[in-house]
C-alpha cells in the first residue's frame, strides 16, 4: 500500500486557497514517482472550474508569479516561504495545426473534466491525478494497472500529433524499467518519419534525462528499436548485427553487449554518487565505447583459429562518438571527455603486464579532461557487459591502474605542468616565442619522470639552457 503523500507546508497553504475557487489536482510526474514509492521532487498543481485571472489573484499573495505562460493557462508561483517554484495550470484542449512539436493550438477550458484533462497527456502513467485533501486517486486511463505491469501506453490517438513522445518513452522507459505496450510501439512506428520535424534542442533534452536518470538504459535502447527509431541515430543503429566472437562475447552482437554494459553501468557500486554531469559523460562514453566496430569488425585468424576481431575499433570510435553527441545537440564540452574514454576503453588490455609511472601519467593526460577514475568506471561496465563470462580478472587489472594512479595523486586529475614560463624567467630568459617549446619539452620530460618536484625541473631546465648548476 502507497504510503500517504507528504506535500511541504507552502504548497498545502496554496491548495487550501485554490480551494476556495477551483478543483486543484496533483498531477503529473509527481503523482507517478509517489506510486512508485519515489518522493517526488516536483508538484504539479492542475485546477478545474476556476479561470485564469482568479487563479492568478489567489495565488499572489504566497509569492512571486510569472504568467508567461498565460495562453497556455499556466502559473508558475515562486513560494515566497521557501523559494520552491510551483506550476499551477488550468485544463487545456489542444488542436493540431502544424508540423512538429510546436504546431499546436492550445485553449485553457476550466470546464473540462478530469478523464478529458487527461486524455491529452502522453503516456497512462502520466495521467494519474490525486485529489490533494481525500487522498482519491484519479486514474480514468488505466495508469495505475500500466505502471504496476511496468508498461509505457499511450494515453491517446493525439499521442501521434507529437512525435517527441517517441523520445520521452525512450527515457522513461530508462528511467522507471518499462516496456511499451505493443500497440503504443505501432503507433511510434508509423510517425517514425516525423523525427526530422524536433528542434535538435528537444531531442537532446531527452536524451540527457537518459544519460542522467536512467536505471535501466538498455529499454531506452529497445523502445528506440521496437519503434524504428533507431535508424534516426546511425552509430546505434550499426552495432546491431555487427558480430563479436562468441568465445570473448557470448551476449551476442554489439548491440547487446552495449546494452548490457549501459545496464552494468548503473549497478556499479559508484553510480549513486555521481552527478548528473558526470554521468552524462560516463554513460554516453559507454554507448559510444564500440561505435567504432561497424567499420572495422573482419574475419581474421588469431591465436591459431579464424575469429571476429576489430583492430582499431577504440581510436575509429573517438569522432563517431564526437558526431553523434553534435547530431543530438549535447553541449560541446562532452566532445572532449566522452571521445578520450572512447579512445582509451580498452587501455587496461594494451602495453606492459605493469603500469610504470610514465604510462599512467601519459594515460592521464590524453584523458583530460576525464580522468582515470572516469576510465576505470567505462572499463568496468565493458567488462561486465559480457554475460555469463567472469570478469574477475578484468577487474583485477582494473584495480592496478587505479591503484597506480592513486599513487601519483591522479586518479581524479591530469598531471599539471611543473615548469612554467615564470620559471624560465627566473633563470634570465627573455619572454618570447622560443618559451612554449622548451615548456613543452620540459613537460615531456616531466611526464617521462625526469623530474617530479620543482627544483629538479630547474635542474632539467638548467641543462636544457647550458646554464651552470644552480
Amino acid at each position: 500500500m502507497t504510503a500517504p503523500l507528504s506535500l511541504p507546508a507552502d504548497l498545502r497553504a496554496m491548495l487550501e486557497a485554490v480551494r476556495r475557487v477551483g478543483r486543484p489536482r496533483l498531477v503529473g510526474g509527481g503523482v507517478r514517482d509517489w506510486l512508485l514509492g519515489i518522493e517526488p521532487k516536483d508538484f504539479d498543481v492542475e485546477v478545474g472550474g476556476a479561470d485564469f485571472e482568479t487563479l492568478h489573484r489567489v495565488l499572489d499573495p504566497f509569492g512571486s508569479t510569472d504568467v508567461v505562460g498565460r495562453s497556455f493557462g499556466v502559473l508558475k508561483v515562486r513560494s515566497r516561504a521557501s523559494g520552491t517554484e510551483y506550476d499551477f495550470s488550468l485544463p487545456r484542449r489542444e488542436s493540431k495545426t502544424g508540423a512538429g512539436h510546436r504546431g499546436f493550438a492550445v485553449a485553457p477550458d476550466p470546464a473540462l473534466s478530469d478523464a478529458e484533462a487527461a486524455a491529452r497527456r502522453d503516456f497512462t502513467i502520466n495521467a494519474i491525478a490525486l485529489d490533494p485533501f481525500t487522498g482519491e486517486i484519479i486514474d480514468p486511463h488505466g495508469g495505475r494497472r500500466d505502471l504496476a505491469a511496468r508498461t509505457l501506453r499511450h494515453t491517446s490517438a493525439a499521442f501521434a500529433e507529437d512525435p517527441l513522445r517517441v523520445l520521452r518513452g525512450m527515457q522513461l522507459a530508462a528511467r522507471f524499467d518499462l516496456a511499451l505496450a505493443p500497440e503504443t510501439a505501432a503507433l511510434c512506428r508509423a510517425i517514425a518519419g516525423t523525427f526530422r520535424e524536433l528542434p535538435t534542442e528537444r531531442v537532446w533534452g531527452e536524451w540527457e534525462k537518459w544519460a542522467a536518470k536512467a536505471t535501466k538504459p538498455s529499454r531506452g535502447l529497445a523502445v528506440l528499436e521496437e519503434t524504428g527509431w533507431l535508424a534516426h541515430f546511425p552509430e546505434v543503429a550499426a552495432l546491431r548485427g555487427t558480430p563479436q566472437e562468441p568465445e570473448w562475447h557470448p551476449e551476442g552482437d554489439v548491440f547487446t553487449h552495449t546494452q548490457h554494459c549501459l545496464d552494468a553501468l548503473t549497478t556499479l557500486p559508484d553510480w549513486p554518487a555521481c552527478a548528473a554531469p558526470r554521468r552524462r559523460v560516463l554513460m554516453f562514453a559507454v554507448l559510444a565505447h564500440d561505435f567504432g566496430k561497424p567499420a572495422t569488425t573482419v574475419r581474421t585468424e588469431k591465436r591459431g583459429a579464424v575469429r571476429w576481431t576489430s583492430p582499431g575499433h577504440e581510436a575509429a570510435g573517438g569522432p563517431m562518438a564526437e558526431a553523434f553527441l553534435r547530431r543530438l545537440g549535447a553541449p560541446l564540452e562532452l566532445d572532449a571527455p566522452v571521445a578520450a574514454l572512447v579512445v582509451h576503453h580498452l587501455a587496461h588490455h594494451h602495453g606492459a603486464a605493469t603500469f610504470s609511472a610514465t604510462s599512467v601519467r601519459r594515460l592521464a593526460r590524453r584523458l583530460a579532461p576525464a580522468t582515470i577514475d572516469d576510465l576505470a568506471l567505462v572499463m568496468r561496465a565493458d567488462a561486465n557487459g559480457r554475460p555469463p563470462l567472469p570478469s574477475a580478472d578484468i577487474h583485477a587489472r582494473i584495480d592496478e591502474l587505479c591503484a597506480a594512479a592513486r599513487a601519483l595523486a591522479l586518479a581524479d586529475a591530469a598531471p599539471r605542468p611543473i615548469m612554467l614560463g615564470r620559471h624560465l624567467i627566473a633563470l634570465g630568459q627573455k619572454p618570447g616565442r622560443e618559451f612554449q617549446p622548451i615548456l613543452d619539452a620540459a613537460f615531456e620530460a616531466q611526464l617521462d619522470g625526469a623530474f617530479t618536484e620543482e627544483a629538479g625541473g630547474l635542474s632539467w631546465l638548467r641543462r636544457r639552457l647550458g646554464l651552470p648548476p644552480g
